[in-house]
């Protein structure tokens, strides 16, 4: 059996009444990089050296005649149309701005603390992601939000360039990379050389756009009454960005708009004609912004092809649909949903820079 001599007894014990500050990580104490993709549709956080740590919906429920948060996350998206009276449930990031800055600010707040831990000496250093279209005053109120929760410094990166950098694009290089960006609430189209954007455009189209037309459309031809999450369900089940002879059926259960009382009905991914005008918006901002590029870069993408990313990018079809307008290669990057924060999160290492 091992002694202890009175000596070791003592530190032995010592140690036990350390404070368990002690036990933190260096990064804990001291403050990291944190590299933040606020997306109207989710929020990731990518922490240097450890990777995607946070990939939660951006939504939060507000109890109004509290004034308190009751959840957030996953928690309050599983709320979204269920909640009480009292009770609000909301993105508040729309269409990629600021729609409610003090329930953005704590949304930020909640998931870097949940980062960094509470004992942290040093504010954590924040790359933030923000569309390409975005005006100074909308830029700013993204860096008001992230300096409140607890930033120490904060560089703000256009939502292409990050997106391609995630998507393992070299875009150090003079070859000409395109990138079309499909998120939430924004669709980014951008064509990059040399680290930088030479010609954009960002769109207040995306997925949650998709949602809202499905809905009209049911409403309009089927009579049928749906939230956005039956919708959201609709579109990941059955829709499509082209019709291609596949065929897919759905039941639906909504309320009916002319009895009042609840209804199903069936619908088949070629009745969703909903998705062809957000569609069509998509491929004219590709089609213009091929037209502006420079000639050297335009051949380089005919060689190389467009990166599709983001959530919006899943939409089944839409590669076939860009390759058919652009007549050039379409394919879709590895990791689409997070290649926007992966891409920030490698720029952390160019954070002094």
């Amino acid at each position: 059996m091992q002694t202890l001599s009175e000596s070791e007894l003592k530190t032995k014990n010592n140690r036990k009444t350390l404070s368990p500050l002690r036990y933190l990580s260096p990064s804990r104490w001291f403050g990291t990089d944190i590299a933040v993709d606020l997306g109207t549709s989710n929020i990731v956080v990518y922490v240097r050296n450890r990777g995607v740590v946070i990939n939660e919906p951006a939504v939060i429920a507000v109890d109004e005649r509290l004034n308190r948060v009751v959840a957030v996350g996953k928690e309050a998206k599983a709320m979204l149309g269920r909640s009480p009276r009292n009770v609000r449930t909301y993105h508040p990031v729309s269409y990629g701005v600021i729609a409610d800055y003090d329930a953005t600010e704590y949304l930020l707040r909640h998931y870097l603390r949940k980062v960094t831990g509470n004992y942290m000496l040093s504010k954590p250093r924040v790359i933030v992601s923000v569309p390409s279209g975005v005006t100074n005053v909308e830029r700013r109120a993204v860096m008001e939000a992230v300096l409140q929760a607890g930033a120490r410094k904060i560089v703000v990166m256009e939502e292409p360039l990050a997106a391609a950098i995630g998507a393992g694009l070299d875009i150090a290089d003079s070859n000409g990379s395109m990138v079309v960006d499909l998120g939430g609430g924004t669709t980014n189209v951008a064509i990059l050389s040399l680290s930088g954007v030479v010609i954009s455009e960002s769109l207040r189209i995306g997925s949650h756009t998709f949602d809202e037309a499905i809905i009209r459309y049911l409403e309009k031809n089927k009579s049928v009454t749906v939230g956005y999450r039956t919708a959201e369900e609709l579109k990941m089940l059955i829709g499509t960005a082209i019709a291609d002879g596949r065929n897919f059926m759905a039941d639906v259960r909504g309320r009916s708009t002319e009895t009042g009382l609840p209804v199903e009905a069936d619908v088949d991914s070629q009745e969703i004609r909903a998705l062809e005008e957000p569609l069509d918006s998509i491929v004219h901002a590709v089609v213009s912004i091929l037209e502006k590029t420079p000639p050297e870069l335009a051949a380089d993408i005919a060689d190389h092809g467009i990166v599709l990313t983001g959530g919006g990018a899943l939409l089944d079809g839409f590669d076939r649909l860009i390759a058919r307008a652009t007549g050039m290669a379409a394919y879709l990057c590895d990791t689409p949903l997070l290649s926007v924060a992966n891409g920030a999160g490698k720029a952390l290492a160019e954070m002094d820079r």
